[in-house]
């Protein structure tokens, strides 16, 4: 499970670090993005990668209303090649999602305590993602959803599942590789190594989506 996440640096940084050159009009760093909200994506075009916008919450091609991203903004890496949903898009549409850290809410006797959670490093890192094209009416929109994961020794603390954070060396073949099937995208996902984490709790000022600063990532002492 992933509900929220963070994504600080400044397009310079992100160019850096994943090797897109397209400068991303209207970007703003955010403290806890949210579904529903755009997130910052890569996807490769043939050519070259390609960042831009996604809409957090993935809403097929199929579907009559698009509301239902509402209820798909994790897929299960596990199934996904299976799922009327996301079958087709492991093969065809895959993509990075930036972020330098997510979430989650370890369930204690006191209550749900929100945690933060990054990459031992604490550098930018990106969640395995797939995406879609939704159009009615004149209407277009593209949407992205997180595949999720069984939560490794360290992640079990605080949940049962956990994103897909892919290794760095793993990115670039997750959105280039030209897979047969989706069963061949999907043992490629649930067999990358896990990243080690690290986390610090944080005050349930984040539980709120609209609020957005610096005192969402700071840390309860």
């Amino acid at each position: 499970m992933c509900g929220r996440f963070t994504l600080l640096a400044d397009q310079l940084k992100m160019r850096e670090r994943f090797g897109f050159m397209n400068e991303i009009e209207a970007y703003q760093p955010s403290y806890n993005i949210a579904p529903g909200q755009n997130v910052i994506a890569i996807i490769f075009d043939g050519r070259e990668k390609r960042a831009g916008f996604l809409r957090w919450g993935l809403v097929p091609s199929w579907a009559k209303d698009e509301k239902i991203g509402y209820k798909m903004i994790n897929a299960r890496s596990e199934t996904a090649h299976e799922k009327p949903s996301f079958k087709h898009l492991m093969t065809r549409k895959r993509c990075l999602i930036i972020a330098d850290s997510f979430y989650e809410w370890q369930k204690t006797d006191d209550g749900k305590i929100p945690k933060r959670i990054q990459t031992e490093d604490k550098e930018l890192f990106a969640f395995a993602g797939l995406w879609d094209k939704w159009e009615n009416d004149g209407k277009k929109i593209f949407t992205c959803t997180l595949l999720t994961k069984d939560a490794d020794e360290y992640m079990q603390q605080y949940h049962h599942r956990m994103p897909i954070i892919l290794p760095r060396e793993k990115e670039d073949m997750w959105i280039t590789n030209s897979f047969p099937t989706p069963k061949d995208a999907q043992q490629f996902i649930i067999n990358v190594d896990t990243e080690p984490l690290t986390a610090y709790t944080v005050s349930d000022y984040v539980n709120n989506a609209r609020n957005n600063d610096a005192t969402c990532i700071e840390p309860i002492v």
